[in-house]
């Protein structure tokens, strides 16, 4: 089956997808209402065609992702809440740059600074290998604790159960089944190619990364590096883990009909029973009519017909 160039987002009550040019969200309002938007868009990649290289692509769309994350969770925010064209609450530029640096600062602080403060007590400084499988182990056990907590949530499940309707829209498309609710409900609401499965790949990847660039620093140094320098070099180092692991997801989604490589994508797929949940139908009907928003290619067209 063909692994196309879609992708998206759970939101509040609601989901954003990601076509080849296109992006577009749709969001149930508080009268039964969607509320659909798109809009047309290129990546710095495809302006800049020097920056679409291996590594360096995916290190871009990581960023650009998490700014067309924010803002699409704060359309829908507004327009399930009601205030949706009442009125003007965009972020401006000076308040998107500070949001996105605050929930950077926590999540190096969370996935970056903990693990390796805690790898740290355990005495295994000298030793680059384990010292970074113990950080990466603790590094997997609070995104598995930070996912499940948040089902503690109502409001946060039902953004997991958008979550699933975008997943089973998308395989919907994939694998040519009538984009409606009846298609989509009979996918499943696990796919390779899915932000879940990335994280973890970040966090598997960077124990090998990492172990590497400690050994290096030590070689150089003559010791072990201390906790500030491993730091700093870890955080260096996240835009080359972000990118080999987005290129690692692609491949994935590529060959996922290869058995050794379901095999490798079960971790991600089994991480995903977290964070998605069975849409209903009313929410399988938002992730659809999103989806059909960002389908302008005649090619994807006759795919999903």
């Amino acid at each position: 089956m063909p692994d196309l160039a879609f992708g998206g987002q759970a939101l509040i009550e609601g989901v954003m997808m990601r076509g080849p040019s296109r992006i577009s969200t749709a969001v149930r309002s508080p009268e039964g209402e969607i509320v659909v938007e798109s809009r047309e868009f290129r990546s710095l990649t495809d302006r800049r065609p020097a920056l679409k290289k291996p590594i360096l692509r995916g290190a871009i769309a990581f960023f650009e992702m998490m700014v067309i994350g924010i803002r699409a969770l704060q359309h829908s925010a507004d327009v399930a809440s009601g205030n949706h064209g009442k009125e003007q609450s965009g972020l401006s530029p000076w308040a998107l740059g500070l949001t996105l640096v605050v929930g950077l600062g926590l999540g190096v602080l969370l996935f970056v600074y903990v693990p390796l403060q805690t790898a740290q007590w355990s005495g295994l400084a000298p030793q680059a290998f384990w010292f970074n499988l113990l950080a990466g182990a603790v590094r997997v056990t609070i995104l598995i604790a930070y996912m499940s907590v948040m089902l503690f949530s109502a409001e946060l499940r039902r953004v997991f159960e958008y979550h699933g309707a975008e997943h089973k829209s998308i395989w919907a498309l994939e694998v040519g089944a009538p984009l409606t609710v009846e298609g989509a409900r009979a996918q499943t609401r696990l796919h390779p190619r899915c932000g879940t499965s990335f994280l973890l790949i970040v966090s598997l990847l960077a124990v090998l990364l990492y172990a590497v660039s400690d050994s290096l620093v030590q070689l150089y140094l003559g010791r072990p590096p201390g906790l500030i320098l491993r730091f700093l070099t870890h955080f260096a180092l996240l835009p080359l883990v972000a990118g080999t692991s987005f290129e690692l997801l692609k491949l994935s989604g590529r060959y996922r009909d290869r058995g050794w490589v379901r095999a490798l994508i079960a971790p991600g797929l089994w991480l995903q029973l977290i964070t998605t949940r069975e849409p209903s139908d009313d929410q399988l009907e938002v992730a659809l009519a999103a989806l059909k928003e960002v389908i302008v290619e005649p090619q994807v067209a006759a795919v999903s017909a």
